[in-house]
């Protein structure tokens, strides 16, 4: 089975920084885009940022300039580096990735989440 394991989330206060961490693991064909999300208490899940296996990312305009998304392919691992971190940030980060376990069906994977809370 796959498995997404996030890391990295914790209490910071405003103004600090965080980085996320989503390793990949099990039976992996091929992974496309992965990404992060986030849902705050009594909101909707929203993206944060995805980015493809050849690099090219894709961000919420309201984070640009703050979050920067990355990759390691060879560790099948995606991170998210959280600057100048907000209240309104709080949320629970998940990871996501598009990948192949067999050779024809793309599918949707999530992480179990990893708590980010932003103090004033």
């Amino acid at each position: 089975q796959v498995q997404l394991v996030e890391s990295g989330g914790g209490l910071v206060q405003a103004g600090g920084s965080l980085r996320l961490s989503c390793a990949a693991s099990g039976s992996i064909f091929s992974i496309n885009t992965m990404g992060w999300y986030r849902q705050a208490p009594g909101k909707q899940r929203e993206l944060v940022a995805d980015i493809t296996n050849d690099g090219s990312t894709n961000y919420a305009d309201s984070l640009k300039g703050r979050f920067t998304i990355s990759r390691d392919n060879a560790k099948n691992t995606v991170y998210l580096q959280m600057n100048s971190l907000k209240p309104e940030d709080t949320a629970v980060y998940y990871c996501h990735a598009v990948l192949k376990t067999g050779w024809i069906k793309w599918n949707d994977y999530w992480g179990q989440g990893t708590q980010v809370t932003v103090s004033s």
